[in-house]
């Protein structure tokens, strides 16, 4: 995926260290973490490096660390059908997390604190919901992520996780390059 476009879920530098610290982090079994670790060492040897993600996910299924550890396994080896998989577990943790609705088309801009970049939480549903609408456009649901990006939108009206770059790529579809 394009730098920009779901980068909550592979962000790097400081904000990646507050999210890891603030969310990802705590409550991690250490066995779980020895697997993850162990993925990215073996990351080359694909067989290996997903039975180490998945015994992490055996330890800690719903720990946001192992789930996005797979999302990034799985959507850098160019398998998107199990990124979206794993895109929609994020997106049911992240609604749990926030005592959002299950269905993010019922969830509502007051429901949670999306205006603030701050709120670790809801910044996470938003980029989970980001990563879930490129994942549909890339495996050409483009209805389901069009309405996706309506959503982020209505949420994050000040657009803070460039949902508006999504929104672009959309209304270019079929449309011939100006290069």
């Amino acid at each position: 995926m394009p730098g920009a476009l779901h980068s909550e879920l592979t962000m790097s530098g400081p904000e990646q260290s507050l999210l890891a610290n603030a969310l990802l982090g705590a409550g991690l079994p250490f066995e779980a973490q020895r697997h993850l670790d162990l993925a990215g060492m073996q990351y080359q040897r694909d067989d290996i490096a997903e039975q180490h993600l998945r015994e992490a996910r055996a330890l800690a299924p719903d720990h946001a660390a192992v789930l996005i550890g797979l999302y990034r396994f799985y959507f850098y080896k160019g398998k998107l059908d199990q990124a979206l998989e794993i895109a929609e577990s994020c997106l049911a943790k992240a609604a749990r997390d926030n005592g959002l609705d299950s269905d993010w088309r019922k969830v509502r801009r007051a429901d949670a604190e999306f205006s603030t970049y701050a709120a670790v939480l809801p910044r996470f549903y938003l980029f989970t919901l980001k990563a879930y609408a490129y994942l549909r456009m890339r495996l050409g649901d483009l209805g389901e992520g069009h309405a996706a990006i309506e959503k982020l939108l209505e949420l994050d009206p000040s657009d803070k996780v460039n949902a508006g770059v999504l929104l672009g790529v959309w209304q270019r579809i079929g449309q011939p390059d100006d290069d």
